[in-house]
């Protein structure tokens, strides 16, 4: 393995670890101090101005500054399923279910891309994926009619179907940003997405933002909104693009198998949640569920071979 290759494996574990961080750290934020939408403000206030300065500093003839005008309904319809509906409800949801849930709910965004790429891109629905499919919804079903541990709620359900929701937004945003990414250098797709989403998403939350009582703040309140917005924005952005670039898609998207480990072990830690006996099974059933998808990974493309 030479020296890119490493850096890149280690780029993509460590954004998948901001990942698996910040569900934690958004439930230090909101909604005690603000919130839900007004830290998706926050987000994009600290995110959109540093992708515009990355550009800045890094100009280069193959990275412009501007898109065709024949791909402005793709950026758009990106951005509102990329970044407003897809950051709105994932927030959202997070603040009402706990980060053990969040989390092993997000890790089904891979099942959902096969539902939307056979029915938007007309790719073959094997029985493995159809299989794959089946295990992922009845795990995330598991996961909304089970309540373990102190940190489950009546009102959890809702928190768990909007990150169901902002996993499938995300599905479809992930088709739809394919030619986009073929076309554009990566890090100037995401640079529009951000701030042509922004604009979706300042509406919701900027009373909220402008009402914020920042003053307030205790030093741990700080580190976790400066981790969200930097860490987990920016930084974990621009990481799993190096590990595009280097590994592509099908390496870099196995590794978000380890943001439920990270997550889980940082809430059980500092947020005192439980891993009850139903999220297990759901794991197990959403975990399996990704991998039969999965046509990518070494041992499906061994198992089709000896089948066919």
């Amino acid at each position: 393995m030479n020296i890119s290759r490493t850096r890149a494996h280690l780029a993509v574990i460590s954004a998948n670890l901001l990942f698996g961080i910040n569900y934690s750290m958004v439930k230090v934020v909101t909604p005690l101090h603000m919130t839900s939408f007004a830290l998706n403000v926050a987000r994009l206030v600290v995110s959109v101005p540093l992708f515009w300065v990355l550009f800045l500093l890094r100009p280069s003839k193959a990275m412009k500054a501007g898109i065709d005008k024949a791909d402005v309904p793709r950026f758009i319809l990106c951005s509102i399923c990329g970044v407003a509906i897809n950051q709105l409800l994932f927030i959202k949801g997070l603040s009402m279910t706990s980060t053990i849930h969040g989390s092993l709910l997000a890790l089904g965004t891979p099942i959902f891309i096969t539902a939307c790429a056979a029915w938007l891109l007309r790719e073959k629905l094997t029985l493995n994926k159809a299989l794959g499919l089946a295990l992922g919804v009845a795990g995330a079903f598991l996961l909304i009619m089970a309540r373990t541990g102190p940190t489950d709620k009546a009102s959890n359900w809702l928190g768990d179907v909007y990150i169901i929701i902002n996993s499938i937004s995300y599905a479809f945003y992930f088709v739809w940003v394919r030619p986009l990414m073929e076309k554009y250098n990566p890090v100037h797709v995401i640079r529009w997405i951000f701030t042509i989403g922004s604009l979706f998403i300042l509406p919701f939350g900027i009373f909220d933002f402008a009402e914020t009582p920042f003053l307030s703040f205790s030093a741990q309140t700080w580190i976790a909104l400066l981790f969200v917005t930097l860490g987990a924005t920016f930084f974990s952005y621009l990481l799993n693009i190096v590990g595009l670039k280097f590994l592509g898609p099908g390496i870099t998207g196995t590794y978000i198998y380890t943001q439920p480990l990270f997550a889980a072990f940082i809430g059980i830690l500092f947020l005192g949640e439980h891993l009850g006996l139903s999220q297990i099974l759901a794991a197990v059933l959403i975990i399996g569920g990704v991998l039969l998808v999965n046509d990518k990974l070494p041992f499906r493309k061994k198992a089709d071979a000896l089948l066919s």
